[in-house]
């Protein structure tokens, strides 16, 4: 307590050091005593806040003063931290042991839903998705998806507006709601209603439970409106978001080529680090990556991770997309060097045993490839290809090249397994594979 306080009794005797200091400083130059005073003040004023503010002086005194005044009647108890300890942990376990349970409880319903199914693409079925609902047309008449859909604020939900009967479904701006595949999901997928309401019943210190499909769309509960931005769309994808990545695939070293050849100017070169940022978006913070553009010459898009990799965390991801914008095309495209640096790089990594040690990948982003590059696969590729269904933990390389349509100029997308060992080409014409 004394401490602090002798803190803030030499702040306020800082301005007369200040001045002295000053004066020293200053000695020969033309500066009026009034200056110097204000500036001292100044220095000793700020010193002061921000001794107060931080060391929490004020508030020892008030305690103080307070704890004078009850000293009489304060009883010191003194507590067992080992007990206390195991206390705590004997009701955290049982927290997470009843969510652990709800989540079991969904997956279950899940997979029962899913295998009563049978798939038509002729489904017509009525959803409520989350944008529409109580949403009306120029006639007064509920939109299509919408319908009426009771709301009431809670508490629980920060006061949110919610339905706790039943939930919504959300689905990405760019996908169509009405898809037989989406419309086959969601109504396989309606009966998690009934889980999610029960769960929230056994628990009602859950908040909110979803249902990440692969198709695309997102169900919710409780059910609550979802609002556009201002241009009316909406981005979230759950795909993207990395509860649901790191759930569907493991921990991987990637390394991202991008073609920068003269042949990808213009919009092609828009597209590519549109694409590569898509590309890092998947990656969680359990991956490694990279980003290499080549012409004729090798140029790692963050010069300072030349020949290593680096944790796909979200400040990491930012850097490289900050530098994406520094890429520009010219010259030609060795592709064959840059696959061979690629290959290096995995190798020397995964000797460190300090990335995924398993699952490894090259993303290349070009718009052609003029040959199969046999002779840097047979290299690199080929003698550790011991991948199979038995043995899944061996080390594993899988190359994705992702071309650009030259007629439309657009990338085609292709979902993959991060657990294949298959290396895919995709041209103008037609999916190939270039090695069993």
């Amino acid at each position: 307590h004394s401490f602090f306080l002798s803190i803030i009794t030499n702040a306020m005797s800082s301005c007369t050091i200040f001045e002295l200091i000053l004066n020293i400083l200053l000695r020969g130059n033309r500066i009026s005593q009034i200056h110097l005073k204000l500036w001292a003040s100044a220095f000793g004023g700020e010193i002061k806040s921000i001794s107060a503010k931080y060391s929490g002086s004020q508030l020892l005194q008030k305690v103080h003063t307070k704890y004078k005044a009850l000293e009489k009647s304060v009883r010191v108890e003194e507590i067992d931290g080992v007990k206390l300890v195991k206390n705590l942990a004997v009701k955290m376990e049982e927290m997470f042991r009843r969510k652990s349970e709800a989540t079991r409880r969904l997956v279950e319903a899940a997979e029962e839903a899913h295998s009563q199914h049978e798939d038509n693409p002729d489904l017509q079925y009525e959803y409520f998705n989350a944008v529409l609902i109580n949403e009306v047309d120029e006639e007064g008449n509920n939109v299509e998806l919408g319908g009426e859909f009771l709301l009431e604020p809670n508490d629980h939900f920060n006061n949110l507006s919610v339905n706790l009967s039943l939930s919504v479904v959300q689905v990405p701006t760019n996908m169509y709601n009405k898809d037989p595949d989406i419309l086959n999901d969601v109504y396989w997928s309606e009966a998690l209603n009934k889980v999610f309401v029960d769960n929230f019943e056994r628990d009602p210190t859950l908040t909110w439970q979803y249902f990440g499909s692969a198709k695309g769309f997102f169900r919710q509960y409780p059910g609550v409106k979802w609002h556009p931005d201002e241009h009316g769309v909406i981005g979230f994808d759950s795909r993207n978001r990395k509860w649901y990545i790191q759930a569907a695939t493991s921990p991987k070293d990637v390394i991202i080529l991008v073609d920068v050849s003269g042949s990808m100017k213009g919009l092609r070169l828009t597209i590519a680090r549109q694409t590569v940022a898509s590309i890092m978006d998947t990656l969680g913070d359990d991956d490694f990556f990279n980003i290499i553009a080549y012409n004729q010459e090798i140029h790692y898009v963050e010069p300072c991770l030349n020949g290593t990799l680096v944790r796909a965390d979200m400040t990491n991801k930012e850097h490289f997309r900050e530098h994406l914008d520094k890429l520009f095309a010219k010259g030609i495209g060795l592709l064959g060097e840059a696959l061979t640096e690629a290959f290096k790089i995995l190798s020397d990594f995964n000797q460190t045993g300090r990335g995924s040690v398993c699952s490894q990948a090259i993303m290349l982003v070009t718009d052609g490839a003029t040959e199969m590059y046999d002779d840097v696969f047979e290299k690199y590729n080929w003698p550790e290809r011991k991948v199979s269904s038995s043995n899944p933990d061996l080390f594993s390389q899988l190359l994705f090249l992702m071309l650009f349509q030259q007629r439309h100029c657009f990338p085609l997308t292709l979902h993959i397994s991060w657990m294949s060992d298959i290396c895919i080409a995709l041209d103008t014409t037609q999916v190939r594979s270039l090695r069993e």
